[in-house]
């Protein structure tokens, strides 16, 4: 998804955690140190009522991306993937990727129930994390 703001502006919405309930509609609180192995613990808006869910770092690479997933369920039933890439594309613009995957044999199950909250989740919180880098990076132009 390009972005009119620099990457460095896209990287401080995505990773100023708590400052997620001023802008995000899908991920209303979130708090962790992105330091790989340590948990990402989130208030998600996925049915009526908002859950807490945590899931673990796994990658940090400041400026670029980083990425969680949930611990896998036994034998190999669901295990969930998300991460989020920025790719500057000049000084003003750039390009922000965010992917989620589900895997294992419940996959099925979950995408039935769940996939298409989860899609309109994702997609809103993309949107919002547009509309927030360039709308901060209009404040600091004057």
């Amino acid at each position: 998804m390009p972005i009119e703001a620099p990457a460095a502006v896209v990287w401080e919405v995505i990773t100023d955690l708590p400052r997620y309930g001023e802008w995000n509609p899908f991920v209303s609180a979130c708090d962790s140190t992105l330091q790989p192995g340590d948990p990402i613990d989130m208030t998600v808006h996925l049915m009526a009522r908002p859950q807490q869910q945590r899931e673990w770092i796994t990658e940090y690479e400041a400026g670029r991306r980083f990425a969680y997933r949930m611990k896998p369920v036994p034998m190999g039933a669901l295990s969930s993937a998300r991460w989020h890439d920025i790719r500057a594309d000049g000084e003003d613009r750039c390009q922000y990727q965010s992917h989620f995957e589900l895997r294992g044999w419940m996959m099925p199950v979950v995408r039935g129930l769940l996939g298409a909250r989860l899609r309109s989740g994702f997609a809103g919180m993309n949107a919002a994390v547009k509309r927030r880098a360039e709308w901060l990076w209009a404040q600091r132009q004057g």
